[in-house]
C-alpha cells in the first residue's frame, strides 16, 4: 500500500516538475529548493516579527489596541508588514508540508536520513505551536477563539486541566498571562530556528539560502498578497464574556481547531497522536526497498577520490560527504549537470527528468549522480573541480591548423588556439569537441603535454558519423572549433611495474601522447605496445612507431590484425588482448594501459584480471563512436 502510494506520488512530482522546468528551468523549479525556501520565509517571519514586536504592548489592556494603532499610524506596519509576518507563515507551512510529502514520494526517509525525516517531523509541531500561538497575541475575537479552543484542547492532558480555568475566565487573565504568550513566540521559533540547523547537518553541502531569483520572487508574491489582501484584526477586541460566533479561519493552522466543533477533544488528540506516530515510524515500515541494502566503495576519478556510500546513498551524496568536489545544481535530476561516466559497477538510476538523461546516454554509461544509487563498488569518472569547487574545466574557441590523412580513414586533426594560447593538460587525457547543438564528441590528445603549441587530434572516420564524416568533407583550415577539456583519468600512473600498452585502431592516439611524454620524463620502465587493428591498411605513423623501438631499448611494439587475410603479413593476427595474453599469461607482475572501443575493453580487462592483473593496476578508457545525430 505505502509502496503503491509513493509511486503515485513521485508520478505526480515527477510530471509537475517537468512542467516547472519548462516555464521557469531548472535552476529556478521551486520544488528543488524547498528547504532553502522555507529558510527565507522563516527569516522573513522573524524579521517583520522583531518589528511588529517592537510596538507590542504585552498586556491585556494594551494588546489590542497597540495592534490597532500599528494600522492607524503606521500603516505599512500595521496592514502590509503584519500581512507579510502572517502570509510568509502560511506559505512556511505550506511549503514544509510539500517538502515533506516530496521526501516521502521519492522514499528518503530511510537509513542515514531518517534523522532529517524525525527532526522535520518535530519541525512541523513546533512551526505549528509558534503559528498557533501568534493568533493569540493580537487579542482580538480570532485570538479569544484559539486561546478558548487551543487551552480546552490541552485541557484534556492529564495534569493540564488548570490551563482550562486559568484562561477561560475574564478574572483569569492577566498581564503576566500575555508575558507568557510572548515567551512562547519568541522562545518557540529561536528552538526551530536551532532544530532547522541540526536538520540539514546529515545533508552534505545543503543549501539554507534560495537562488536570489527565487527569494525575490517570493517577496514580491508576499508583497502583493499584503497589498491585495491585508489581514486585519477581527471582531473587535477579546471579550471571554460573549461567545465568539462567526469568524474567519486560517486553515493552514487552524483547521485542527474546528474539529473540536464536529469531534470531542479526546477524538482530536487521538488523531493528532496516530498521524505523528505514523510519521515517526514512517522510516521502518516494511517496504520492498530501491536501490542498495549496503554500503559500496566508490572510486571517483580524476582526483582520485575516495568516498563509500552508505545503503540508499546516492553518489553525489557519499562524494560530498567525502569532501570530493563534485558537480551539481538541482540535486533532483533535473538539470544534468551532475552527469557522471560508470567506468566499473552498476547503479540504481533513479527517478529523474527523461530529457537531461536519454536511454542512449545510459547505454554509454551515463549516470546523474545526485539520483544514480550504487549497488556495486563503482568507478566513476566525473568533470574535475579546482579547489574552490568551481570547474577547472574551460572551454575554447581554437581554429584548424591543418588536416592530414594518415590512412584512408584517419585524420591528424591539429587545432590552435588565438594568441598563441596553450591549453594544460596531462598525456592521456582527452577534449569534447561541441557541436553547434551543444552535443560533444571526445578525442584524446596525440601530441604531448610540453609540444601544446597545437592540440593534435586523431579523427576516425565513422559511417553515418556527423562530426566525423564533416572532418573529411567539409571541414578546412582555420574554421572554428568549440572544444572543453581537459578530461580524462587515463593518464601513466608512478610506478616501478613493467607497461603493457593495449591499443585498438584511434586508441593509439592517447597511448602515443603518453609514451612519448614518458620518453621525456626519461621513464625507464619496459614499456610493450600492443596495436590491434582490422587490416594492415589501418596501421597508421607505423613509421615512428618503429622509430621508438630502434631509439628506446626499453619500448617494443607488436601489431595484431583481426581481420586481414593477406599472406604478405608477416605478423600476429587475432584478436589484441589474446595477442597480448600469448605472450604474458601472468600478469601480476605488470600494469596494463587499454584504450579502445567499449567491446574491446569489457572484453579485455575481465580476461586480464583472470591472469592475475590487479584492478588497480588495470587502467582503461573506452569510447563508443557516435552515429547519425
Amino acid at each position: 500500500m505505502i509502496g503503491r502510494l509513493q509511486a503515485l506520488l513521485r508520478w505526480v512530482f515527477m510530471h509537475v516538475e517537468a512542467l516547472f522546468n519548462r516555464a521557469f528551468g531548472d535552476q529556478l523549479n521551486p520544488f528543488y529548493h524547498l528547504g532553502s525556501i522555507a529558510f527565507f520565509l522563516f527569516w522573513i517571519i522573524a524579521g517583520s516579527g522583531l518589528y511588529l514586536y517592537a510596538f507590542f504592548d504585552t498586556s491585556v489592556v494594551g494588546a489590542y489596541s497597540s495592534v490597532e494603532a500599528l494600522a492607524d499610524r503606521q500603516w505599512f506596519a500595521g496592514g502590509v508588514l503584519r500581512s507579510i509576518h502572517r502570509y510568509a507563515s502560511d506559505a512556511m507551512v505550506v511549503v514544509m508540508m510539500i517538502h515533506l510529502v516530496r521526501h516521502f514520494a521519492f522514499n528518503r526517509m530511510r537509513g542515514f536520513r531518517s534523522f532529517s525525516w524525525l527532526t522535520g517531523v518535530a519541525l512541523i509541531w513546533l512551526v505549528y505551536t509558534a503559528g498557533v500561538n501568534g493568533f493569540m497575541l493580537p487579542w482580538d475575537k480570532l485570538a479569544q477563539f484559539v486561546i478558548d479552543g487551543s487551552f480546552e484542547w490541552l485541557g484534556q492532558l492529564p495534569g493540564f486541566d488548570a490551563l482550562v480555568r486559568n484562561v477561560l475566565y475574564p478574572s483569569s487573565i492577566n498581564d503576566r498571562f500575555f508575558s507568557l504568550l510572548v515567551f512562547i513566540h519568541i522562545g518557540v521559533p529561536l528552538l526551530s530556528l536551532l532544530l532547522m540547523w541540526v536538520h540539514v547537518q546529515r545533508v552534505p553541502k545543503a543549501s539554507m539560502q534560495p537562488p536570489r531569483t527565487i527569494a525575490i520572487s517570493v517577496a514580491l508574491m508576499l508583497l502583493a498578497l499584503a497589498l491585495l489582501q491585508p489581514i486585519a484584526s477581527q471582531g473587535g477586541a477579546a471579550d471571554l464574556a460573549k461567545a465568539v460566533t462567526s469568524l474567519e479561519l486560517d486553515w493552514f493552522y487552524l483547521g485542527g481547531l474546528a474539529l473540536l466543533y464536529r469531534w470531542s477533544p479526546e477524538k482530536v488528540w487521538v488523531l493528532t497522536g496516530a498521524l505523528t506516530a505514523l510519521l515517526v515510524v514512517i522510516p521502518w515500515l516494511p517496504l520492498r526497498r530501491r536501490g542498495a541494502q549496503r554500503s559500496f566503495q566508490l572510486a571517483i576519478h580524476p582526483g582520485p577520490g575516495q568516498a563509500v556510500a552508505r545503503a540508499g546513498e546516492t553518489i553525489l551524496e557519499a562524494g560530498l560527504r567525502a569532501g570530493v568536489a563534485l558537480r551539481y545544481e538541482c540535486r533532483n535530476g533535473g538539470c544534468g549537470v551532475c552527469e557522471c561516466t560508470v567506468l566499473n559497477g552498476s547503479v540504481d538510476h533513479g527517478p529523474y527528468q527523461p530529457g537531461v538523461l536519454t536511454q542512449e546516454m545510459r547505454d554509454a554509461g551515463k549516470a546523474l549522480m545526485c539520483c544514480a544509487t550504487p549497488l556495486s563498488d563503482l568507478e566513476i569518472e566525473v568533470e574535475e573541480l579546482a579547489a574552490d569547487g568551481k570547474s577547472s574545466v574551460r572551454a575554447y574557441a581554437g581554429q584548424v591548423a591543418s588536416l592530414e590523412k594518415l590512412s584512408a580513414d584517419v585524420m591528424r586533426l591539429r587545432i590552435s588556439l588565438p594568441g598563441g594560447r596553450r591549453i594544460d593538460f596531462t598525456a592521456g587525457q582527452y577534449i569534447n569537441i561541441v557541436l553547434e547543438d551543444g552535443k560533444r564528441r571526445a578525442f584524446s590528445f596525440a601530441n604531448t603535454p610540453r609540444d601544446n603549441e597545437l592540440i593534435e587530434l586523431h579523427v576516425r572516420l565513422i559511417p553515418g558519423g556527423r562530426f566525423t564524416t564533416h572532418v573529411f568533407t567539409a571541414m578546412k583550415v582555420g574554421d572554428t572549433l568549440r572544444f572543453e577539456g581537459p578530461f580524462g583519468r587515463f593518464t601513466l600512473r608512478e610506478g616501478a611495474k613493467p607497461i603493457l600498452f593495449v591499443a585498438g585502431a584511434t586508441g593509439f592516439a592517447p597511448i602515443k601522447s603518453i609514451v612519448e611524454d614518458a620518453f621525456r620524463r626519461g621513464v625507464d620502465r619496459p614499456m610493450h605496445l600492443y596495436w590491434g587493428v582490422r587490416e594492415r591498411k589501418d596501421l597508421y605513423m607505423t613509421e615512428l612507431v618503429e622509430r621508438w623501438a630502434k631509439e628506446h631499448p626499453n619500448f617494443t611494439v607488436t601489431p595484431v590484425l583481426s581481420e586481414d587475410s593477406s599472406a604478405d603479413w608477416p605478423g600476429r593476427r587475432g584478436l589484441v588482448h589474446e595477442a597480448m595474453l600469448e605472450d604474458y599469461p601472468d600478469l601480476s607482475g605488470h600494469e596494463v594501459y587499454v584504450c579502445g572501443s567499449v567491446l574491446m575493453v569489457d572484453t579485455a580487462v575481465p580476461a586480464f584480471i583472470a591472469r592475475g592483473l590487479g584492478e588497480d593496476a588495470c587502467i582503461s578508457d573506452a569510447f563508443l563512436p557516435s552515429h547519425g545525430s
